[in-house]
């Protein structure tokens, strides 16, 4: 399999993962706009997961560019990382459902970093393909940035048990890290051309 195949395939998953989001805001029966007030919640846990799944897609696209050759490793280390990317509905939903109840809290800082974990496998496992030298090994030296967010992600987990808010800041802080794409990759791939 080339790794045009595998962009493609997961490509149409996220593609799919941000459609089951959107569907889960259900339009308001009334037709004030007091009424759209409850959607509140939805619409923020929304915006939220929304930008994960852009960023797993930005960053997602630079590691498979770094690709010669896709091997079973690769493609098993991707299917992991896109299944715990297709629970994020799930848990957006259940968080946007109950207003950010402290179960559901929980329940979103786990998948998010069960997802970071298998991004990092994935970017360990192409990094082991590609060897010690590859450009993508450089470009992610130490990942200050990765190892920041894991850490961010556990600190919203225990937080949720204590404070929706602390718990909802963490998430947030992870997610204003990554909003910018990481410049290491970026500038390596674009001086490659």
């Amino acid at each position: 399999m080339n790794k045009t195949r595998l962009e493609a395939f997961s490509d149409g998953v996220l593609a799919i993962i941000i459609t089951i989001m959107v569907l889960e805001i259900k339009v308001p029966h009334g037709h004030e706009f007091a009424d759209l007030k409850p959607l509140i919640p939805k619409f923020l846990s929304y915006i939220l997961s929304f930008i994960y799944v852009g960023i797993y897609w930005n960053n997602h696209h630079y590691l498979l560019h770094s690709l010669s050759k896709v091997n079973a490793k690769i493609l098993w280390a991707n299917m992991h990382l896109l299944f715990w990317l297709s629970l994020i509905p799930v848990a957006t939903g259940w968080m946007g459902e109950h207003k950010f109840a402290q179960a559901s809290m929980t329940l979103y800082g786990a998948v998010l970093f069960l997802s970071a974990v298998a991004y990092f496998i994935l970017q360990r496992v192409i990094i082991m393909n590609e060897g010690k030298n590859s450009v993508l090994a450089k470009a992610i030296g130490n990942d200050l940035k990765g190892n920041a967010s894991a850490v961010l992600y556990l600190i919203g987990i225990l937080c949720s048990f204590y404070s929706e808010w602390f718990s909802g800041a963490a998430y947030l802080s992870v997610a204003l890290l990554w909003l910018v794409p990481d410049k290491r990759i970026e500038k390596i791939f674009t001086s490659k051309k």
